[in-house]
């Protein structure tokens, strides 16, 4: 067992939190603060590094993922036919997260519970957080036309993955549709692209153990027991929607698939403890497209498609998040929405899930776009920042989860449209 990599990251987990307890100001206190905060950085290391490793290779990997898996489809017509089906499928499950986000805040109103003076210390902190810009107002069209990668180099540098999936599929679809001995050195390059950065991803699963203890051991060095203490029942929240979030998945999956809930998590399990451990869809891409296709039986049309396309713009976790946290903030400042701002909220929590990047940490940008959108205070990002780390794991494992889910899903969907198709052709042959 000590060799299996599930088990060496759950030791690191448990040695991590352990050790940033022990020297953590807020907790044991066994160390003086000034060295227990100098000793944050280089215990974060290797954790750094392993997420450095992961982000250097997220483009490479998400491009080359996405057009082989469009040129494995054979033809356009199976492309075709997933791609209708996948996209309505994304903004669905999005949808339902948001609502579960919503009702679940509304509920038990997180905003409530925290102290007046941990309000007062926020506001205290406000000098300390830049000011976001405001957003450029753009219209629709000019928002559809902007979807288009013109300047690939600018998305790299705004951190836009999506700009990259869509490039990749122009890629994949216009390579099926030229002559096969000028589409093979270009899908030999994806071939070759692909094997050396999960090569890079392997490398960087060798020291994803130290790099678990190194980030669980600084984060909690930092957060001690005070934040999340006084944040107790916004986590609690979160976490509850997201179970909820989850016990969606095993029922869709048991309806399409007839996996019962214990199998599924079963065969997946790997996966979600991974995601957990670094927060990032993209590290465990490689891991969920294997899970996918020999654990699930997923055909690898299917699978190499759909995961890199759903670790880029099915973040149902992180869309759950956002609007929970942001409904959360609004009650803490005292601030009533109307019905069109909660719509307006649902919306630009919806689209700007779509497309953030699978890495950690980015949930906390995409919500202060969000909160400045409906009026909330920049600053109380300053109170969620601490227990932030703590959740990412958490909504990650649901990300990946949903993706997972979605392979299964179009699998049935595929099958059946397959047979479909060829009892048709029966009738109108027999006739």
């Amino acid at each position: 067992m000590l060799k299996k990599l599930w088990f060496q990251v759950v030791l690191g987990m448990v040695l991590g939190v352990l050790f940033g307890l022990i020297l953590s100001p807020s907790a044991f206190a066994l160390v003086p603060e000034e060295f227990a905060c100098g000793m944050a950085p280089w215990v974060a290391l290797v954790g750094n590094i392993f997420l450095a490793l992961i982000k250097m290779v997220v483009v490479p990997l998400v491009m080359s993922s996405i057009i082989l898996g469009i040129t494995s489809a054979g033809s356009t017509y199976v492309l075709k036919s997933i791609g209708l089906r996948i996209a309505p499928y994304f903004v669905f499950t999005t949808v339902v997260a948001v609502t579960i986000g919503m009702i679940i805040s509304y509920l038990i109103q997180p905003g409530n519970f925290v102290s007046s003076s941990i309000v007062e210390s926020v506001h205290n902190s406000a000098t300390s957080i830049q000011t976001l810009k405001p957003m450029e107002e753009i219209s629709i069209p000019d928002m559809i036309v902007s979807l288009i990668p013109v300047n690939t180099a600018q998305a790299e540098l705004d951190g836009n993955i999506l700009a990259f999936v869509i490039l990749s599929i122009f890629i994949g679809v216009a390579l099926m549709n030229i002559k096969e001995e000028d589409a093979k050195p270009l899908i030999d390059l994806a071939r070759s692209v692909q094997a050396f950065s999960m090569k890079i991803i392997d490398w960087a699963m060798k020291i994803a153990p130290y790099a678990v203890f190194g980030l669980l051991a600084n984060i909690t060095i930092k957060i001690g027991f005070d934040a999340i203490s006084s944040m107790s029942v916004y986590m609690f929240t979160v976490i509850l929607g997201l179970f909820i979030l989850l016990c969606f998945y095993l029922l869709i999956v048991y309806l399409f698939s007839n996996i019962s809930p214990w199998m599924f998590l079963s065969h997946i399990k790997e996966v979600q403890l991974m995601a957990f451990s670094t927060s990032s869809s993209a590290a465990v891409m490689p891991l969920s497209i294997k899970t996918a296709e020999e654990k699930l039986n997923v055909p690898s049309s299917i699978s190499k498609f759909v995961i890199p396309l759903g670790a880029t713009v099915n973040m149902d976790g992180t869309a759950l998040y956002q609007v929970s946290a942001a409904i959360f903030l609004t009650q803490l400042f005292g601030l009533e929405l109307s019905l069109v701002e909660l719509v307006i909220l649902a919306i630009t929590t919806v689209g700007a899930s779509i497309g953030a990047p699978s890495t950690p940490g980015v949930g906390i940008v995409i919500l202060a776009t969000i909160l400045q959108g409906i009026g909330v205070p920049v600053e109380g990002i300053a109170l969620i920042l601490g227990v932030d780390r703590i959740l990412d794991m958490c909504r990650t494992t649901v990300n990946v989860t949903g993706d997972l889910t979605a392979t299964l899903v179009m699998r049935k969907l595929t099958s059946f449209s397959n047979t479909s198709e060829k009892a048709q052709a029966r009738m109108l042959g027999s006739n």
